[in-house]
């Protein structure tokens, strides 16, 4: 691949403006979540993060990639002559689509220069609710519980689950013309025009918990907060379910079991835990197999899920063997796989008791609950992923 991606004739004029656009303008077109340019010691490496995963998109000479890093740092109001220290912040850019880009920047010092992630931040990126990836019983029980008046929701999963995405999915639920709905996030990631929505400033002392108390005066009934960071913003978060709001939220946790006990593990008192929570989503993506170069494939193996075999050696499931449609990846786009657990009295009388994991799965293994694994081998034997893209997610 040649030493520089852009438009013809911009390398002779080290135009970083033009090799900037073109870099978003293809990075947009591909689906891409991120652009990363990647000093290296003879080059500036360029990748894109499509479908969650990393993608190399060529590289740039290394005075081109400078001038392509100074660009980026001018446009989002960075100091470009600070090499030493991390910097983030955000621009808009045109780049010749039909719709501005908006992008955040952040620098990380490196032993070989100045590394540089974008994060793409499309407005138009808003996923409808039945199109996360629910199965229809799903669906009708997660609208029954946001029907309520007022509850606790969570979606958890690792960074990168598509647990905001799942949230902005649950507010196109509410009826926002006949309550109030408030949102406190870091950072907006869709602006929603029916909605207040309200992004934290550490530096200047608005932080989670200060927003939601400020949020809890405004006279709020549905509160979005874009992730329980410490106990401070749990409990107040917990505390405001339980005085009559609908409250949702995101946790970093793997599964439903692990995060009731981080959040009792907080320092909240269990049984607030246990009366405010309504309701917890686990979630991942997996990638959806491309169409084009999808092929039937026999499993060389069992696939397990704890101790129960999901799936026998031989069962005819899918693979992909990669193609121009799909950048040779063998995916095109994502989907969701989602483990929900209700709280109910059971429940609320483990959570009260202060249970362990174990007693909490037994109850799960006892009640048939769809694990994620489950969940996702389900979307491989209907040829909407693979098995291989299950287990390396789950």
């Amino acid at each position: 691949m040649s030493d520089a991606t852009f438009p013809p004739g911009a390398e002779e004029e080290f135009d970083a403006v033009a090799i900037l656009d073109d870099l978003v303008r293809r990075a947009v077109k591909m689906g891409a979540s991120d652009i990363h340019l990647e000093p290296k010691r003879d080059r500036m490496a360029l990748r894109f993060r499509v479908d969650g995963s990393m993608n190399d998109q060529g590289r740039l000479v290394p005075e081109l990639g400078l001038q392509v890093v100074s660009r980026i740092k001018v446009l989002a109001r960075m100091d470009i002559a600070e090499r030493r220290l991390p910097q983030d912040g955000q621009f808009t850019l045109d780049a010749g689509l039909p719709a501005r880009v908006h992008l955040r920047a952040s620098s990380f010092p490196c032993s070989q220069g100045e590394k540089v992630v974008l994060r793409i931040l499309l407005g138009q990126s808003l996923i409808a609710f039945d199109r996360l990836g629910m199965d229809e019983p799903t669906q009708k029980r997660v609208r029954a519980l946001i029907s309520q008046p007022q509850g606790f929701v969570v979606t958890c999963g690792p960074t990168g689950a598509g647990k905001t995405s799942t949230l902005y999915g649950l507010m196109q639920l509410v009826d926002t013309a006949s309550t109030n709905v408030m949102t406190l996030e870091d950072p907006i990631e869709v602006e929603l025009y029916t909605i207040t929505q309200g992004q934290t400033n550490v530096r200047a002392g608005f932080t989670f918990a200060a927003g939601l108390r400020a949020i809890l005066r405004q006279d709020p009934d549905v509160i979005l907060v874009g992730e329980m960071r410490d106990g401070e913003t749990a409990g107040i978060a917990l505390q405001a379910a339980l005085t009559g709001h609908l409250v949702m939220s995101t946790l970093h946790t793997s599964d439903t079991v692990e995060t009731i006990v981080r959040i009792v593990d907080l320092g909240i008192e269990s049984w607030i835990v246990a009366n405010a929570l309504s309701a917890i989503i686990a979630q991942r993506l997996v990638r959806v197999a491309c169409r084009h170069c999808r092929e039937p494939f026999k499993l060389e193996h069992d696939v397990w899920d704890g101790d129960e075999v999901l799936l026998v050696a031989g069962t005819e499931t899918f693979t992909t063997r990669g193609c121009r449609e799909c950048h040779n990846s063998g995916f095109k786009g994502r989907t969701g796989i989602f483990e929900l657990l209700e709280i109910d009295d059971e429940i609320r009388d483990l959570i009260k008791a202060k249970s362990s994991v174990v007693e909490y799965r037994e109850v799960m293994r006892r009640r048939n609950v769809a694990t994620l694994r489950r969940v996702g081998v389900e979307k491989a034997l209907a040829g909407i992923t693979t098995v291989a893209e299950v287990t390396r997610v789950t």
